[in-house]
């Protein structure tokens, strides 16, 4: 299996969280953990801002998409709102997941809680070229719900 380096900085108040990290050893997204200074609530359909705690450099070529953790999701309807959300290799701000609470009930934030999960991808880039005409296909303008359901 291929591996990258990805530099980590934590922000100064956050040495006692744990850095990102792989919780098994076939998982393809780390763990990211709850910069709060004390508890933070989100109220049923509520959307924060929560601080990772850490700074990231990615190489060029790559990008860190930021994804809900499943068991977040069904046990408490906790998800993220741009999901996955992009951070691009450029980027050297302080790493925040924007949450939502899907769920019925009230959700308690705790500092170190996991909150989101990162995963690291090639990113491939396009060349756009404005043409007149596109390729036939046998879908051509079919869409939402065109097969059935």
């Amino acid at each position: 299996m291929e591996k990258i380096t990805i530099n980590i900085k934590k922000k100064e108040s956050c040495q006692d969280l744990p850095t990102p990290r792989y919780m098994s050893e076939g998982a393809s997204g780390m763990d990211v953990y709850a910069d709060v200074d004390n508890e933070v609530t989100l109220a049923s359909g509520d959307i924060k801002l929560i601080s990772a705690g850490f700074y990231m450099s990615i190489p060029v070529g790559y990008e860190v998409q930021v994804r809900p953790r499943s068991g977040l999701a069904i046990k408490h309807g906790i998800s993220i709102v741009n999901t996955p959300g992009t951070i691009d290799s450029d980027y050297r701000g302080l790493v925040g997941i924007i949450l939502i609470n899907h769920g019925k009930d009230p959700f308690v934030i705790k500092r170190a809680d996991r909150i989101a999960q990162i995963v690291l991808q090639k990113v491939i880039l396009a060349d756009v070229v404005i043409v007149g005409e596109l390729d036939e296909t046998a879908r051509a303008q079919g869409g939402f719900g065109h097969t059935g359901i």
